[in-house]
């Protein structure tokens, strides 16, 4: 019922803005309107006092009244939509050819004298519908509820530590140690040598993911080639096998042709003459299986494979098995209080005891679902716990686990305020396993209209509430960015996936087109389409359907030909077509005729040019065009006035950029630019700074500017206040004396927290402090030699994460407790000694040798490498030996048995990467800036 509600009080307002506007409406339509929107109104306060009871106590009668709700809602903001784009989106700039100009103001003039006639005629129809559907409201009668608004809120950081240290909150620790006895057991022995596979058992929502990726990063060091790869419910073994290659660092130009037989020959022959570590997650079934283990090489060099599945009889056959049991009931407490309080030590005095006990018997050691019901107990008051226990429903006797738990998080569905919900059902688009960028999901989000504007507030900051939200409640699994403390993506569990797939049935959310799932030509009333299979039988139901009413496609990886023509869409808000295979230029040929169209992806297809009526899309917000073939955007991209969000980024070591876009300054909408461009860019500088709405700038020149243009860049960068990531890239050709002049007068945004900058200074600019940037947790930025001073600045920034490139003064520096606190993924040159309490955080230190070892007559001492012993949270190092030729083989060999030591000594045994390409130390910046 709260999807009713979120899309009728998305109408209600449309219809609200129809009638304040200055329209001209014909004479009678703004009282039909009225009535409509007075009618719609009672609707909606009834639809209101039902959200809030389960839908097993709503009648089948009542369902039906609300899927016609629903359904009539679409319709009528569909016609609202609509006529907005003849009166809005239709009126053409003023151009120097008079007699053309005057031709396009009469068209214009004449497309809105039909938008007001047809809008007149589609009220007067909805109108009687409307009567009708308010007819039958009276036989559902339930008692009213209060929804209460969304409120801001950022991600509970007991859930960050909750998955960062899941393998003591959940109990696997003793499953590790025995899991890794049964791959290491034997030692250098002979038999020990051949292919070993273990099988972890259990059922969903146990942790045996997370307990063979435990072992996994315990032991991947000791192995050369390592993998870890999910298969999933419905895997496809052509993908699966790509996966296992593109981990082994083969590229993926090179495995995108190849069918299942190449593949496997693929695979096994890189495997073949080294020692190899994969983690094949979650088998269904044996004919999968069968298939990838032909492809996993028993080559005698003491290669390992963990296997996980919930099926017994997989198990048996796969390997050694590992039955995976619940957790004890004292661990199941420890969790349960972990998520509800940060550890049993600050439970409240008033715990009820009983309840509590009860929730945990229920949850039957499945840490799932204790952390699930304890992120449901959050915020509520203790006294209201037992009510919530009675509310969820657990069955009683013989119940198997599995409906309880499904229990479980349908009432954590039921809980959810409205605009959360078509939120977490939108992620039934994805697959299973799939890794979800926050950003797309967000902006996808505000396309399909789930976010509601608030004052004050813009629409990505609202959905990243509603993100952390679901996060906050254990719905989603976040992922970070290692060592840099910063959630880009997130997971669904495939428990919590099947239940939001069969929500999203039910409330006929989404059509979803996979293996098992065929689309019928009936449903022509779909409003929603997923495209989860490459399935060539599926062009059939597909290629010529009309799809009138469709809102929403999203076709991510699938064949051109599954996909419907551009022509059928006439209501078209997202379209994502993202790693499409085979999509041409041609198949576009009608895509300045989706008025409707909000969201727009052609990432990673063959796609070099847009249509020139991308123009036409007036409401166009998402255009993300990243790794595509296209080396210039059309003049009349300039005329997408509502676009928030342009991505045209390429490959990292391509030097190919699109052309200059000097009409970028009428984009004034723009929050999220991200470029890579080649040409002149003297124009270009100076439109930015027309671009004030930007949090987002990724700007990567490949080009030189002159002095005046310098200056113009930097003075259109100080316009930027709402600007909170700034990376700006290719800037080589600036001396240190025009970076130091040129950005001297700079004062970041308070809200400034990720900055990069390419040019080199020779000292740190002094706006970078705490006073300033009090929010920045992420800075690359050269300046040469860094004194002790600027250090001590750089430490005093209180949320600084990641710091790259501190090349401190060639006689080292020493860090003394206390420094850096939260600091967990660090740059730096050696040398450099770490005293006990500084950098407790850091987990991840990348540092170079070669000014070090370059020194002319200098006596090499490489006791400051055992500092290292002094980092506590320490996992893993990346060592660069390149010495440019100047050093002295014993010298850089000395330094590389140091390292080694200190890894050996270090308690955590840190992961370590190595670099001795003699010059070249590009590739090692390359790979730590991906």
């Amino acid at each position: 019922m709260l999807l009713v509600t979120g899309v009728m009080g998305r109408l209600l307002l449309k219809l609200g803005d129809l009638l304040a506007g200055e329209y001209k409406l014909q004479k009678g339509v703004k009282e039909d309107i009225e009535s409509l929107k007075k009618e719609m109104g009672s609707i909606h306060i009834a639809l209101k006092e039902v959200a809030e009871v389960p839908r097993d106590r709503l009648n089948a009668q009542f369902k039906k009244w609300a899927d016609e709700l629903r359904e009539l809602s679409y319709d009528m903001e569909d016609v609202v939509d609509n006529f907005l784009v003849c009166v809005e989106g239709s009126d053409p700039a003023p151009n120097s050819n008079k007699l053309k100009w005057l031709m396009e103001k009469m068209t214009g003039y004449f497309t809105k004298a039909n938008g007001r006639h047809q809008i007149a005629n589609d009220i007067k129809a909805l109108k009687k519908l409307a009567q009708e559907v308010a007819a039958r409201r009276a036989r559902c009668q339930v008692s009213g509820a209060v929804v209460n608004p969304p409120s801001r809120c950022k991600v509970d950081p007991r859930m960050l530590a909750l998955y960062k240290d899941q393998q003591e909150l959940v109990g696997i620790e003793a499953g590790r140690v025995e899991l890794t006895k049964r791959l290491v057991l034997g030692g250098e022995d002979v038999s020990n040598q051949q292919l070993k596979i273990v099988s972890i058992v259990g059922p969903g929502g146990l942790g045996k993911t997370t307990l063979a990726k435990a072992v996994y990063d315990s032991l991947q060091a000791q192995y050369v080639h390592k993998a870890f790869v999910p298969v999933g419910q419905k895997p496809e073994v052509n993908k699966v096998l790509k996966d296992i290659l593109l981990e082994l660092r083969v590229r993926a130009s090179d495995v995108a042709t190849l069918d299942e037989r190449q593949l496997v020959e693929k695979v096994r022959e890189q495997l073949q003459n080294v020692r190899y570590f994969i983690v094949i997650d979650d088998i269904w079934d044996l004919e999968s299986w069968g298939t990838i283990k032909c492809a996993l090489l028993d080559n005698n060099r003491g290669s390992r494979v963990i296997t996980t599945t919930r099926i017994h009889e997989v198990a048996a056959n796969t390997g050694d098995v590992y039955k995976l049991e619940p957790l004890s009931h004292d661990l199941s407490k420890a969790l349960f209080y972990k998520r509800l309080f940060g550890g049993e030590e600050n439970c409240p005095d008033d715990l009820p005891s009983e309840v509590t006990k009860k929730f945990i018997q229920k949850c039957g050691g499945v840490p799932l679902a204790i952390i699930a019901i304890a992120s449901l107990l959050v915020g509520k008051r203790v006294e209201d716990w037992s009510m919530v226990y009675t509310s969820i429903g657990f069955g009683y006797g013989d119940t198997r686990d599995i409906d309880d738990m499904r229990r479980i998080l349908l009432f954590s569905y039921d809980d959810l305020p409205c605009y959360l919900r078509p939120c977490l059902l939108h992620l039934s688009i994805f697959p299973e396993d799939a890794l979800i960028m926050k950003e797309t999901l967000i902006w996808m989000w505000v396309a399909e209209g789930f976010v509601s504007e608030e004052r004050g507030r813009g629409l990505f900051e609202i959905g990243d509430g509603y993100f952390s939200a679901l996060v906050n409640r254990s719905l989603i699994l976040p992922v970070e960015k290692k060592g840099k403390n910063v959630i880009y993506a997130c997971r669904v569990h495939d428990m919590v996936l099947d239940t939001i797939c069969w929500l999203a049935k039910e409330e006929k959310f989404v059509t979803i087109v996979d293996g098992n799932e065929k689309y019928s030509s009936s449903e022509s009333s779909v409003r929603r389409l997923a495209i989860q299979t490459r399935d060539d039988e599926q062009q059939n139901h597909l290629a010529n359907t009309s799809m009138p009413k469709l809102r929403s496609c999203y076709a991510s990886s699938c064949h051109k030909s599954m996909m419907p023509p551009l022509s059928s869409f006439q209501v078209l808000r997202v379209l994502d077509m993202k790693n499409c295979i085979f999509l041409e230029n041609c198949h576009l040929k009608h895509l300045g005729r989706l008025h409707q169209l909000r969201y727009l992806s052609l990432e990673h297809t063959d796609i070099s040019e847009l249509p020139k009526d991308i123009g036409d899309l007036k409401f166009l917000q998402t255009l993300d065009l990243s790794y595509c073939k296209i080396k210039g955007l059309p003049q009349s991209t300039s005329s997408l006035r509502k676009l928030k969000r342009l991505r045209m980024v390429g490959e990292p070591l391509r030097n190919v950029g699109i052309a200059v876009p000097n009409w970028i300054g009428n984009l004034t909408s723009l929050e999220e630019l991200s470029l890579k461009m080649s040409g002149e860019f003297s124009t270009f500088v100076e439109e930015l700074g027309k671009l004030t709405e930007l949090r987002v700038l990724d700007c990567h020149l490949r080009g030189s500017l002159d002095d005046r243009s310098k200056k113009t860049f930097v003075g259109s960068v100080c316009k930027l206040k709402k600007i909170q990531i700034l990376h700006l890239e290719g800037l080589y050709g600036w001396s240190e004396l025009e970076a130091d002049t040129y950005w001297a007068g700079y004062r970041p945004p308070r809200e400034l927290r990720d900055l990069s900058i390419s040019t080199k200074f020779s000292r740190l600019p002094a706006w970078i402090n705490s006073s300033l940037l009090p929010n920045l947790s992420k800075l690359k930025m050269q300046a040469y030699p860094m004194e002790e001073r600027d250090v001590v600045n750089l430490w005093g920034l209180p949320e600084l994460r990641s710091l790259k490139e501190l090349w401190i003064r060639p006689g080292g520096m020493e860090f003394p407790d206390g420094a850096f606190p939260k600091l967990r993924s660090c740059g730096i040159d050696a040398p450099f000694w770490f005293q006990p309490g500084s950098m407790r955080s850091l987990e991840c230190i990348t540092f170079g040798t070669g000014r070090y070892l370059n020194k002319k007559d200098a006596v090499i001492d490489v006791d400051f490498i055992g500092t290292l012993g002094n980092l506590p949270s320490l996992r893993c190092v990346f060592a660069d030996m390149d010495c440019w030729g100047g050093a002295r083989a014993s010298d850089v060999e000395k330094m590389e048995a140091a390292v080694r030591q200190a890894i050996d000594n270090h308690p955590n045994r840190p992961t370590l990467r190595l670099s001795r390409r003699g010059g070249d130390p590009f590739w090692l910046f390359i790979f730590l800036y991906i």
